[in-house]
């Protein structure tokens, strides 16, 4: 697929990955680390990605925006993004096949990445000035004049003051700096951000405070954004619909309401139950037992059938589809054999 013009089948759909697979070559054979991703990402929502260390968040976060590196490198799929060109018509491209050109040209302005670690971005001999106003130059038309009154009213949207700009990344906390990355990110106003986990390395009382900057920039600029972490606390918090992602796949799409009220899948389950609870009755923490797989062999059938409490003999041999099992609820297990009366498996839904 090219970059032309795509048929935009639903008005609300930002993102459509299609059977995305990202391998990383190794001497043992394929990592098959992302291997077979379908999801929809819709306008203005937060969506929540989750699942444990190895799963894959990051490598699809990645992948989505061009940025896999050798050894890895994209075995198959699509990422259609779907942005305007006028008010009035909207244009879908496959991030995955844009030449380098149209690439640099789509971030920022159209998708903008937030790290999981900020000095993974910021130069360490540039004043934060010069590298928020160079991204800007890069990938805009606007006057000097025009890119530094922008880059402070990004500056103050993140709680930043404007003396922070004459600043070295060295003379900020680590919250400040992951302010800085969420401030460049926004620069442009673009229609997806990634934050791919920008907390973890931030103590509780400064990350509570960034995610509710982050939700709040959202809310106002009516940007989607998609939230990369592996703690189920903060997704329960920050999004709007939850992907749990295991081993390459994702295994279960529901509102984040849903997800936690009752969630289907078991490793989803799982994952909810090892969230310390604060008040009710006292019980011991049961963790999800076993490892994770390795992406270089991942097991027959379905993927997490050697940990789950409730494997049956078919989970060992056959793959289980992506089902509907309710109006926008998905999961791919046996023990939901049949979708709901006249839903189509999600593979063909969201295809």
């Amino acid at each position: 697929m090219n970059s032309q013009a795509i048929t935009q089948p639903n008005a609300q759909m930002l993102l459509d990955i299609k059977d995305l697979r990202i391998w990383y070559r190794t001497t043992r054979g394929n990592a098959q680390a992302v291997d077979g991703v379908d999801l929809v990402i819709n306008r203005n929502e937060i969506f929540g990605l989750a699942g444990e260390s190895g799963c894959g968040k990051t490598t699809l976060a990645r992948g989505v925006l061009g940025m896999t590196k050798l050894p890895g490198y994209v075995e198959s799929g699509e990422a259609i993004y779907y942005h305007p060109v006028s008010d009035s018509s909207v244009v879908g491209r496959d991030l995955l096949t844009l030449p380098a050109r149209e690439m640099r040209q789509m971030r920022w302005r159209h998708i903008a990445y937030v790290p999981q670690g900020a000095m993974n971005v910021l130069s360490p001999v540039l004043r934060i000035e010069k590298q928020i106003l160079d991204a800007i130059y890069e990938h805009s038309d606007l006057s000097k004049e025009e890119a530094r009154a922008r880059m402070f009213e990004c500056m103050e949207m993140v709680g930043l003051d404007r003396t922070v700009a004459r600043m070295y990344p060295h003379e900020l906390s680590g919250g400040m700096k992951q302010r800085v990355t969420i401030a460049a990110a926004i620069s442009l106003k673009p229609g997806l951000i990634i934050a791919d986990e920008p907390t973890t390395a931030l103590d509780v009382n400064v990350q509570q405070v960034i995610l509710q900057e982050l939700k709040d920039i959202a809310a106002s600029l009516g940007v989607t954004l998609i939230y990369v972490t592996h703690d189920m606390a903060v997704h329960a918090e920050m999004a709007d619909r939850l992907g749990i992602m295991y081993s390459g796949l994702i295994v279960e799409v529901a509102s984040v309401v849903e997800a936690f009220k009752e969630p289907l899948h078991p490793y989803s389950q799982g994952l909810i139950a090892s969230i310390p609870m604060i008040g009710g009755d006292r019980s011991r923490m049961v963790g999800i037992p076993g490892n994770a797989p390795s992406p270089l062999a991942w097991p027959s059938g379905c993927r997490f059938h050697p940990r789950c409490p409730k494997v049956m003999e078919i989970c060992r041999d056959k793959v289980p589809p992506m089902l509907e099992v309710a109006p926008g609820r998905f999961v791919a297990c046996h023990l939901y054999p049949t979708p709901m009366s006249g839903a189509a498996p999600a593979s063909e839904e969201l295809n």
